[in-house]
């Protein structure tokens, strides 16, 4: 335990909020205020606390970080309909939260659907980010073709047209006290006290339906086809290969999109990468984003 009472895998500094337009954005920080941003982007169905472990390091070597709950999960705002999750609105939140800490460009960390959102913006809006980190998620445009061209992730991905459903998705997932997502989450690792605290979390009004709005708003968005966008900054592809939800060779796709890149695979691990493996990524992410180690 450190002299301010943070376990040195829990660097934050308290608890801040983020008013914007339609949405308020709880986030967690660390690190100087006058160091570089990085904003960390967690999936489904975690929240702000996925990056911790990792955020401690990147706050060590003076970075600004940055944890935000996204819109539909934790203590942010869970705007109603499926529209409001669109991969738009989701970049417009980090571009809003970023612009609230005084910074106009930024680097960009994200996990699962928060990689989703830092492809989506790093394709769409390349002034903001600096540097991209991504692990276990393809560009989203290279995932949907994907889903309708390789039969193995249209097997991987079966679950995200169950998403789409309506009602049904909603009384699955809370069956059990939520025991589907406790299911998913087993090889993160996470100890009880922590899965209760999500359990919490899931059972706030609005929060399943915000969730689930992510695949819901996907899968009605026109993509535009992968081989026309392009990611001009530097990129780091971390993919856990026993991912259940997505081929390794999605990984390898996604850098085709990358004019600077750098891809890692782990053989060993799964879709928590950042959980099984945490202080490897820890450790690659400070050396990538410093500059250390090119793409």
């Amino acid at each position: 335990m450190s002299a301010d009472g943070n376990s040195p895998t829990s660097p934050v500094i308290g608890l801040s909020r983020c008013p914007l337009p339609d949405v308020e954005i709880a986030f967690d920080q660390a690190g100087p205020e006058d160091g570089e941003l990085v904003i960390l982007l967690h999936g489904f169905p975690e929240c702000r606390r996925a990056w911790r472990r990792q955020a401690a390091g990147l706050a060590a070597v003076g970075f600004r970080v940055v944890l935000p709950d996204q819109r539909g999960y934790g203590l942010s705002s869970t705007p109603q309909g499926t529209a409001a999750y669109d991969l738009d609105a989701l970049a417009g939140d980090v571009v809003g939260l970023a612009r609230h800490l005084g910074h106009e460009c930024f680097n960009l960390v994200g996990h699962d659907w928060g990689a989703s959102v830092a492809w989506w913006l790093a394709s769409q809006d390349p002034d903001r980010v600096r540097r991209l980190a991504v692990a276990n998620a393809p560009h989203p445009a290279v995932w949907r073709e994907a889903m309708g061209r390789d039969w193995r992730q249209a097997l991987k991905s079966f679950y995200v047209r169950i998403m789409a459903l309506p009602l049904l998705p909603e009384a699955l997932v809370r069956r059990g006290n939520f025991q589907a997502l406790a299911d998913a989450l087993a090889p993160a690792g996470l100890t009880p006290e922590e899965l209760a605290e999500y359990r919490k979390e899931w059972a706030a009004p609005g929060a399943v339906t915000g969730m689930i709005n992510w695949y819901r708003a996907f899968l009605a968005r026109r993509m535009p086809p992968a081989a026309g966008l392009a990611v001009e900054a530097p990129t780091l592809i971390l993919w856990g290969d026993r991912d259940p939800y997505g081929v390794p060779e999605l990984a390898d796709s996604s850098a085709r999109l990358c004019t600077n890149v750098r891809v890692e695979h782990f053989a060993e691990a799964g879709h928590w990468l950042h959980h099984e493996q945490a202080d490897r990524v820890g450790e690659m992410l400070v050396e990538f984003l410093q500059g250390r180690v090119a793409p």
